[in-house]
């Protein structure tokens, strides 16, 4: 089942990018933390439908004990929902997901397993690649701050460190999904459904206090219940992180760097409906990671 549960996690969450990438506005400076708001809060829903239809007792020091893995996961998609304002889904997906390709590297180096040369052909290509876009877009950015279009597009106004934030995301997922191979498979700390929970009340707690620093001290008139494509996002990431647990608690090494696929599901989502064009070499780039992550699932699941 931990494949199946793989697959479905690929897919929701290469839906929710695409939401996500609608609902980022880089005009409004406080667009990250209203869709944290609505993240946090669509999980808050689950968690307390979760407990109710199952009829389980949750303890609430689990949100002390897997307080390492929420925050870590919780700081690096608040990061990614900054960098989706200034980057194109199509740049910033595959770079974000190259983080499978840490993790994989973290649990062989803590929990050692034999190495094959299609697992160092897949870190090279994902490496490589992840260095590509980044040269790539460092020289769009530096031709466009010489023209009049830095005048009206922000993404330039941040020069190199618009791709920064899918780099940041990539090392602290990649640490927090280390954390939680370690949680659930190597030493088996927390239950699948306790840290399901404790990951979602985490988030539900996040989304409170956005919603009081953007509505009651930034006075910003944000209303929870006009935000359809921010929901639609949230919905999509919470049924992801559902079937993810149960997962990575099945086989945290190969699951990791196979979930990380799901940038070909957000590539070709925004190439759909976003009508993103990037120049060839963006695409040349991109497929080198997308094959690199591709190899590092196929050589950990031989």
């Amino acid at each position: 089942m931990w494949f199946l549960f793989a697959v479905l996690t690929t897919l929701s969450w290469g839906a929710a990018d695409l939401f996500y990438k609608k609902g980022s506005d880089a005009k409004d400076k406080y667009s990250h933390l209203k869709v944290s708001i609505m993240v946090g809060l669509v999980m808050g829903i689950h968690a307390f439908s979760y407990i109710i239809i199952k009829d389980i007792s949750f303890d609430l020091f689990d949100m002390v004990r897997y307080l390492p893995v929420s925050a870590l996961y919780i700081l690096s998609m608040i990061i990614g929902y900054f960098g989706l304002r200034y980057l194109e889904l199509s740049i910033s997906s595959p770079v974000q997901n190259s983080s499978g390709a840490i993790t994989a590297i973290l649990l062989l180096i803590f929990f050692p397993q034999p190495i094959g040369w299609l697992n160092v052909l897949g870190i090279v290509l994902i490496t490589g690649g992840v260095i590509g876009l980044g040269v790539l877009e460092k020289r769009a950015q530096s031709l466009a701050l010489q023209s009049d279009k830095a005048k009206i597009d922000p993404k330039y106004q941040l020069s190199v460190l618009a791709i920064t934030f899918p780099i940041l995301y990539a090392i602290i997922d990649a640490l927090g999904t280390f954390a939680d191979g370690i949680y659930l498979d190597e030493l088996q700390l927390i239950s699948e459904d306790s840290a399901l929970l404790a990951y979602e009340f985490s988030w539900f707690i996040v989304a409170i206090v956005c919603y009081i620093y953007i509505r009651f001290i930034k006075k910003d008139n944000f209303n929870v219940f006009k935000e359809p494509v921010r929901t639609t996002a949230a919905i999509f990431e919470t049924a992801g992180q559902f079937f993810y647990v149960f997962a990575i608690a099945s086989n945290a090494v190969i699951t990791a760097p196979l979930i990380a696929s799901y940038s070909i599901v957000s590539v070709i989502l925004s190439r759909i409906f976003l009508k993103e064009k990037l120049d060839k070499a963006y695409y040349i780039v991109i497929a080198i990671v997308m094959i690199g992550i591709a190899v590092l699932g196929i050589a950990e699941e031989l």
